[in-house]
């Protein structure tokens, strides 16, 4: 099982939009596009960064590049 993370974009930290909670595990997600599925260039789709909240499941979703990850004990 992932490791709890917490994450911070700049100065802000990260919390959950749901609950509230602010342990996350932390994934890379495909944002797909048909057209390309279509051609089989789904491979080259963005990406972005899959926070999924550790307490309530709620997933966010974040294409900003700058976003920071930092291992969190639970």
């Amino acid at each position: 099982m992932a490791k709890p993370v917490r994450a911070a974009l700049g100065e802000i930290w990260i919390t959950c939009q749901f609950c509230e909670g602010d342990l996350f595990r932390v994934r890379k997600v495909l944002l797909n596009s048909s057209g390309m599925e279509f051609m089989k260039l789904a491979w080259a789709d963005e990406s972005a960064t899959g926070l999924i909240c550790w307490q309530c499941g709620y997933v966010h979703l974040f294409v900003n590049k700058d976003i920071k990850v930092y291992r969190a004990d639970k």
